[in-house]
């Protein structure tokens, strides 16, 4: 499946962002796609110009946070032979290879207020000159620019022209956080892993088990749908038998208790603070309790959530998991049994 087609999702917020940048797609002007990391950014930019008249024309892509500031000039306008050291023959810019079709910039708040200005005049009047030429180039590029950041706010603090941040935002199309999308983590981790499921040759797709289903629903997904990918490839690459749900998640890759160890912060007073588990699952804090009873669902449902926890990484190990609880095989089988737990 191509890269440009996987538009996966079903909320309001997100099919509105998908239909503004359908509207935008035929108008030639420039557009900004602001979101979070992870967020599909460079997709809207390709739904763009495949939406667009210029759909047979290059789509050049530019990571401007990619290449220092001394080549980012160089990069987007070229430059001619001998226009400074290590220029040894003429090169054609973004703009020129772009030249019919659309120039993508990502990160475009990174770049330097001298490239911002002959990015003004390229966007204003259509013109190019490459570093070391004083003869101008016509050229004929859609801008679609992408960013993390508040443009408006960098332009208030003097760090980004505002004319050009005029000239940018003909259109913004602002995209969701995952954590906004309502119902679109279960539909894109199905989807992320059947796709993960097939290309491990499993015969079919089992699911998630319950725990997990609610784990990933319930977490904030900093990395928005990037992160959502990676962890639930993860979790179907390491899970051995097809025939059972997944019934573990691991969200930091990184989580391990061999980890490099890390000198524990000391105080002004001289105590050295006692370091964090690394292994302990992290839970949201319980909502004002009101009573006896709530507070005995609250420990109830916190009690169920760990047991939920330590059985999927041990992989339904009963006998592994009470160890790593502190627990008897026993009282272990009692807990599973209270809170209806089964495999």
């Amino acid at each position: 499946m191509e890269r440009g087609t996987q538009f996966i999702g079903q909320s309001g917020a997100f099919l509105d962002a998908v239909e503004r940048a359908s509207r935008a797609a035929p108008m030639a002007r420039p557009v900004l796609v602001i979101g979070e990391r992870g967020t599909g950014k460079e997709l809207i930019a390709e739904r763009l110009h495949r939406l667009s008249t210029r759909w047979d024309g290059p789509l050049v892509i530019m990571n401007c946070a990619a290449l220092p500031e001394t080549l980012i000039e160089a990069e987007l306008f070229g430059h001619e032979a001998g226009a400074f050291t290590g220029a040894t023959k003429a090169r054609a810019g973004r703009f020129e290879e772009a030249d019919g079709g659309t120039l993508f910039l990502d990160e475009l708040g990174t770049l330097s207020m001298g490239a911002q200005e002959r990015l003004l005049r390229a966007v204003e009047y259509g013109e190019i000159t490459r570093i070391g030429s004083s003869r101008p180039i016509r050229v004929d590029v859609r801008i679609v620019g992408a960013t993390n950041e508040d443009l408006p706010a960098k332009a208030a603090r003097n760090e980004f022209r505002p004319d050009l941040l005029d000239r940018l935002s003909f259109e913004v199309i602002t995209l969701p956080p995952l954590r906004v999308r309502e119902g679109d983590v279960e539909v894109l981790a199905q989807y992320f892993g059947r796709r993960m499921a097939t290309e491990l040759g499993w015969e079919e797709w089992p699911g998630f088990a319950p725990h997990v289903a609610r784990q990933l629903e319930e977490y904030a997904w900093p990395g928005n749908v990037r992160e959502l990918r990676n962890v639930v490839e993860r979790a179907v690459y390491r899970w051995d038998d097809w025939h059972e749900p997944v019934g573990h998640v691991q969200f930091d890759p990184f989580d391990s208790p061999w980890k490099p160890f890390s000198p524990a912060p000391v105080s002004r007073t001289g105590q050295v603070t006692a370091p964090v588990a690394a292994d302990a699952p992290t839970f949201a804090a319980p909502q004002e309790l009101d009573g006896v009873d709530d507070l005995r669902s609250a420990v109830d449902a916190h009690e169920r959530a760990i047991l939920e926890h330590a059985l999927g990484k041990h992989r339904w190990n009963q006998r592994q998991t009470a160890k790593a609880l502190g627990l008897s095989y026993d009282q272990l089988r009692h807990a599973i049994k209270k809170h209806g737990l089964s495999e």
